[in-house]
């Protein structure tokens, strides 16, 4: 182990409580309920498009990939912008950040709720990524630098299932509002949830900010955002365009070359960095922003593959697939607070470990038991497993992830916390959706013998363009819906096959490099500047 440690905490005191004392039982809870419900409109947000694309695509008369687009600015802004936002909130102070965030945030919503065209809704979704990057990392540094250690597990537990469930959540209330209202009925439910985290936030939350000598790390802001951009979009767009298409060679190169320079210069500013690169050596800092990758990443590319199944396969709605997802999400955002009782007791290590093995069972489940006639009880019990497997996972990484920098540097932690989320998303869409694609298209050929060669070769395209097909292929229908069906089982065997090679992976690494309890602390807080 490195020997390199994170810089000594300072001493001071809270705002929260009157006279300047630390925040008593009912003002935590209070300010664990305000960063919450702000975190809950920022998940809600990132998934609720989805839901909506036929009916953007139709109101605004726009082409698909210009719909892709307003969906996706609002995760790449996000994405881009943490880490050197979530470095201002420590700087300027966390409560500013995120007052000034909720403002931004609920405007921006309001104004894509009644945009007329799609330039505005794009401008809109693009400052809701803004405004969503300042929020979101102070949430978590709120936590972090208020809570007393022992009470601090419990809090990242409840932010870590809202963070990992939450989405979920907000695509199940997206999908009703969308087939009982409207699509822009979509942004009620995150412009509700900013007022209400927004008045309590001025009133509960106390602010803290980091005292530094050293300038604002400008280059590595830039070198960090370009990095973000360029390497998530290839992950968006390669599956799509293709990973030889320039478009995508060009933005893999910027990416990796942005992040060659934002570790370079890291390096060369150490103490003074934006992120100091070399805490990577210890094994908190690693450890858990790895399996907080693998863990989103395969819970992403799981939700990629179950919304096919459910709607083409089982031949459900929008709004029963999104149901059929929540046993999943509760589960998890249950675990994900029970999860800092069981490290206390059989350490991080060993409940990361735990979970990365129960998630691993439900990949396994998944892929030997799921058939087209067995239908969601097929499935069902690999959802839970990952569930219960996902919450132990998480709670322990992100905790690790931010005890490894010191309480002046949170906003950061908190960034890169979220950033490994966002890089886990995009991975695992873009490689379980891939492998599902690539097993269909293989399996589905000795299939189709017989049929037209202009249906079957819309029916290898995909499952849903398959049923398409079948409906103008009356005598041939049963075949190619059946052909498809199955194929598409198959391609999902082989995803969830892959999936669990890479959590018994990740389960080795854990075992061997997980993170070590950690021995009790001196109190600690960030210097604090009053509300």
């Amino acid at each position: 182990m490195s020997t390199h440690q994170p810089a000594p905490l300072t001493t001071a005191r809270s705002d929260a409580a009157v006279g300047g004392g630390a925040p008593d039982t009912r003002q935590l809870r209070m300010i664990l309920i305000a960063v919450s419900v702000a975190l809950m409109a920022i998940i809600a947000s990132v998934s609720g498009l989805n839901v909506a694309q036929t009916h953007l695509a139709v109101d605004f008369g726009a082409a698909q990939t210009t719909v892709l687009w307003i969906i996706n600015s609002y995760t790449l802004t996000l994405a881009a912008l943490l880490l050197p936002l979530g470095a201002l909130g420590d700087r300027l102070g966390r409560k500013p950040m995120l007052v000034a965030g909720l403002v931004v945030f609920g405007v921006a919503s309001v104004a894509a709720g009644l945009a007329p065209n799609a330039e505005i809704m794009l401008a809109a979704r693009m400052l809701s990524g803004v405004s969503a990057a300042m929020i979101m990392p102070i949430t978590l540094a709120v936590i972090t630098s208020t809570f007393p250690e022992h009470e601090r597990g419990k809090a990242i537990g409840v932010w870590t299932g809202i963070a990992g469930g939450g989405g979920i959540l907000g695509m199940f209330l997206s999908a009703l509002l969308v087939d009982v209202a409207s699509w822009r009925w979509l942004f009620v439910l995150p412009v509700t949830l900013v007022v209400v985290a927004l008045a309590m936030a001025l009133t509960s939350v106390p602010n803290s900010r980091e005292h530094s000598g050293q300038s604002f790390d400008l280059l590595g802001a830039l070198t960090s955002s370009v990095a973000v951009v360029g390497l998530i979009y290839v992950l968006h767009e390669g599956p799509e365009r293709g990973w030889s298409d320039p478009v995508t060679v060009i933005s893999l190169l910027v990416g990796l070359a942005a992040l060659v320079t934002f570790v370079t210069w890291e390096l060369r500013r150490r103490d003074a960095a934006l992120l100091d690169v070399r805490l990577f050596r210890e094994r908190g800092l690693a450890g858990g922003s790895l399996t907080l990758l693998v863990v989103f990443g395969v819970q992403a590319g799981i939700a990629v593959v179950l919304f096919p199944f459910f709607q083409a396969v089982l031949g459900w709605s929008g709004l029963l697939s999104t149901l059929a997802m929540m046993p999943m999400a509760v589960l998890m955002m249950m675990t994900s607070a029970l999860a800092p009782r069981l490290a206390t007791r059989i350490g991080p290590r060993s409940t990361m470990a735990l979970g990365i093995a129960l998630g691993g069972l439900g990949l396994t489940l998944m892929a030997l038991v799921v058939s087209v006639d067995g239908g969601y009880l097929s499935v069902l019990p690999g959802m839970l497993a990952m569930g219960v497997g996902m919450g132990f996972a998480m709670t322990p990484s992100t905790e690790a992830i931010t005890s490894s920098l010191p309480a002046a540097k949170q906003g950061v932690a908190s960034a890169l916390n979220d950033i490994t989320r966002e890089f886990g998303t995009a991975l695992g869409v873009a490689m379980l959706g891939a492998l599902v694609s690539a097993g269909y298209r293989s399996s589905i050929d000795d299939k189709l013998h017989g049929v037209p060669v202009a249906t079957a070769s819309t029916a290898r395209a995909g499952i849903a363009t398959a049923l398409d097909a079948a409906k103008e292929a009356s005598f041939h229908n049963p075949q190619v819906v059946h052909a498809a069906q199955q194929a598409f089982v198959d391609g999902w065997r082989q995803a969830m096959l892959v999936g669990v090679a890479v959590m018994a992976a990740m389960f080795l690494v854990v075992l061997a490099r997980g993170p070590e309890r950690r021995p009790a602390r001196a109190t600690e807080a960030t210097e604090t500047i009053a509300g």
